[in-house]
């Protein structure tokens, strides 16, 4: 089927190419529009291309990710740099009518553009692991850390409180990611890779040195108090043990006058990994529903 054949494309924007690719650019429904987590993480098409049996699925790497090109100043690395990225990717990309899937940073990136551009011709939102408020997402990783067994929990703080990241810091991150960050053992190969590609300038310039040590540009962003204002439908997803805590989503879904939720049992950040199947058939029949 077309959809397993995906063509690739570079999408010229003021700031550099990007990397794009379809699955099922033939298919009649409305494009779903996939933006990556990180920030400076990359497009993992995994699980996600195979809707692209009912409607174009298109993938894009942020500037300085992936397979896009670096930017000339880092300076451009910026969470507004990105929100004028999505738009130029979607002009030209055509995509007038349009439903937006962002993955954890990618869920903030979708909110911003939402929120400060009121683009027309989303019909639809996906905020799957969402990063929506900083400030809630690092109260909740801070809770799941007094859960960590004590040597991991000396380690972050002591990593934290001298500005040591290395070795010691390092193995407990990894402890920590093993339980909330993607539960499969060993991770597949297509995920160590992503992470291996991981920008570390652009992650520690927008968040900091893991998911739970946050210093970056991102730290104070907070949609939760404007949230309300996203009035198309929306569903939100996540993991029991996601680093998107569940009582945090639930805040967001319930901020929102036209959102639904789904928690996935046994998984974590990367859910729609570990839960394949049952990940797909929730967001099937949400675009079913809603578009």
């Amino acid at each position: 089927m077309s959809f397993y054949h995906p063509r690739e494309t570079r999408i010229q924007t003021s700031a550099g190419s990007l990397w794009h690719c379809v699955y099922g650019g033939d298919k009649p429904g409305i494009p779903l529009l996939v933006l990556h987590g990180g920030p400076g993480f990359l497009s993992m098409p995994e699980t996600v291309c195979e809707l692209g049996n009912e409607r174009p699925v298109h993938f894009y790497d942020q500037l300085g990710c992936g397979q896009s090109d670096k930017a000339s100043d880092p300076s451009l690395y910026t969470p507004e740099g990105y929100v004028r990225e999505l738009a130029d990717v979607r002009q030209a990309l055509g995509l007038d009518e349009v439903c937006l899937m962002g993955f954890s940073w990618g869920a903030m990136l979708a909110g911003l553009y939402l929120l400060n551009e009121k683009p027309t011709g989303v019909k639809a939102a996906l905020f799957c692991g969402p990063l929506l408020s900083s400030p809630a997402w690092e109260r909740d990783q801070r809770a799941y850390i007094s859960r960590m067994p004590q040597e991991v929990q000396e380690a972050i703080f002591k990593g934290e409180e001298s500005h040591d990241f290395g070795s010691d810091y390092q193995e407990a991150m990894m402890a920590y990611y093993r339980r909330h960050l993607c539960r499969l053992d060993p991770w597949p190969d297509f995920v160590a890779d992503a992470l291996e590609k991981l920008n570390m300038e652009i992650y520690f310039r927008l968040w900091g040195q893991s998911e739970f040590t946050i210093s970056g540009l991102l730290k104070e962003y907070d949609l939760m108090g404007r949230l309300h204002e996203i009035e198309i439908p929306v569903l939100l997803t996540c993991g029991d043990f996601d680093e998107a805590g569940v009582g945090t989503v639930r805040h967001c879904q319930m901020a929102m006058p036209n959102a639904g939720m789904a928690v996935l049992p046994d998984a974590s950040h990367l859910h729609h990994i570990e839960k394949s199947e049952l990940f797909l058939m929730i967001v099937r029949n949400f675009l079913e529903e809603k578009l």
